[in-house]
């Protein structure tokens, strides 16, 4: 794991020309080459050369003074699953690797490298999306920085975006987020993951899991970093982002569901940053959150994300089903079981649930719990069971997926010491509070880490 920097730290030291674009991604290419690194089972493509040229255009436009934003000439890397035009987007299987190349970038792509950002390649996933977990049977499942000699999952599904990040193979990662695949990789690497509300960024381009839920957003290394990406993705005026005041901010604790089978390293973690929260001013309010209790009951069947996953994937199934990871397909195929009604149902249910949710948490600034109530588990243990694989990845998806289905904003940070297992506390909101949920984000950023 190499030391991470902040995007605004780079942007200052490409300004002040202690570096270059050049040097930068010559650098996050040399570390995706080097054979003793992740980036084999990291990138599922790697775009050295056009990164190159990239890095000679932005260098020109920082040296005129003409930077198209503040990520001018920095190395990102984008999921495997969104468009860019010549390549075949393959999300992460080989199922698709025979299919047509794309041909215009994905929305989120072209914002991207229309502010100036160089894409340096693509970065591995789980199959379609489809798992919490990170482990890609087809591509290789990169490892999480976090004790190496052990071998851990990265959590998924932007497994790939996630340790592209703390292996300084970009500055950032692009990546989606359908119930967690954005916060779960940072939460277990130790990196800030943003989930917007779904409709603020186009998932044009993108390959769907579930098109009710999937929203777009980045891992990198900061809140900060988090919330520039996001103006640039979501097509917003950037704008100054300041801490919110942490006296007086009420944070709801559900007391429902979330806590369940918190292990010992997050639990401490979690409860020492609620301490340092509290001794600051924030005041914490453990609720009860009936409907968390629910969600399981209501979808039962295989939800939103196994409809409208069936709908994308059902034909390609049947001519080409034997390749997919069994462990997705199968759950893919659930949704082929599920009737119109039961999709209308499941519907409706959301509708009234998000409406009690909303009320309930009304007179709060945001919600607070772990990302996930466990470390990092180990790859190989992970993977050798389907009732192990199963498990787990439903135990990490909980309460992330509690947000998406809420339709609302969500952030993980880092809230471990530094040398512990990584923990992510998340703090969330009702959809389109993107804005306010990041500036308490910053706040509790600088209160835990400094500024």
């Amino acid at each position: 794991m190499h030391p991470i920097v902040t995007l605004s730290h780079c942007t200052s030291a490409l300004r002040e020309g202690t570096t270059s674009s050049h040097e930068l991604v010559d650098q996050a290419l040399e570390r995706i080459a080097s054979p003793e690194g992740e980036g084999a089972r990291t990138f599922t493509r790697v775009y050295a050369e056009a990164a190159r040229q990239s890095a000679v255009v932005s260098d020109m436009l920082l040296a005129a003074g003409q930077a198209r934003s503040g990520i001018e000439g920095l190395p990102i890397s984008v999921k495997d699953l969104f468009d860019v035009a010549g390549d075949t987007t393959r999300a992460g299987s080989v199922v698709l690797q025979d299919h047509p190349a794309a041909t215009t970038d994905a929305v989120a792509v072209q914002r991207l490298k229309a502010a100036g950002a160089v894409i340096v390649g693509r970065t591995n996933m789980t199959e379609f999306a489809f798992s919490g977990l990170g482990i890609n049977p087809h591509f290789g499942t990169p490892l999480n920085p976090w004790d190496r000699a052990t071998g851990r999952i990265p959590g998924g599904s932007s497994s790939g975006a996630a340790v592209s990040v703390s292996d300084g193979m970009a500055l950032a990662g692009l990546g989606s987020d359908t119930g967690g695949s954005l916060r779960i990789p940072a939460a277990l690497c130790g990196l800030v993951g943003f989930k917007p509300t779904a409709s603020r960024v186009p998932t044009q381009g993108a390959l769907p899991l579930s098109t009710s839920l999937d929203s777009i957003g980045a891992i990198a290394p900061s809140v900060a970093c988090c919330a520039q990406l996001d103006a640039i993705l979501s097509g917003e005026a950037p704008a100054v982002l300041r801490p919110a005041s942490l006296k007086g901010l009420r944070l709801a604790l559900p007391s429902t569901l979330v806590m369940d089978g918190v292990d010992a390293q997050v639990a401490h973690s979690f409860e020492r940053a609620l301490a340092r929260l509290s001794a600051l001013g924030a005041v914490v309010h453990e609720i009860a959150v009936p409907a968390f209790a629910r969600l399981g009951s209501i979808n039962a069947k295989g939800g939103l994300v196994a409809a409208e996953a069936w709908a994308w994937h059902r034909e390609l199934l049947a001519s080409g089903g034997a390749r997919y990871d069994p462990r997705v397909s199968s759950r893919i195929q659930r949704g082929g079981a599920m009737s119109a009604a039961d999709y209308i149902d499941v519907l409706q249910a959301r509708a009234a649930w998000i409406a009690e949710v909303q009320t309930l948490v009304a007179d709060h600034d945001a919600l607070v719990m772990p990302t996930v109530p466990v470390i990092a588990p180990k790859l190989a243990e992970t993977a050798a069971s389907d009732e192990v694989y199963t498990q787990t990845n439903l135990l990490l998806l909980r309460n992330p997926t509690l947000i998406n289905f809420l339709d609302g904003c969500a952030i993980s940070l880092p809230c471990h010491r530094p040398g512990d297992a990584p923990v992510g506390l998340m703090l969330a909101a009702p959809r389109l509070h993107d804005q306010r949920l990041l500036s308490i984000g910053l706040a509790i950023e600088t209160a835990l880490h400094g500024a």
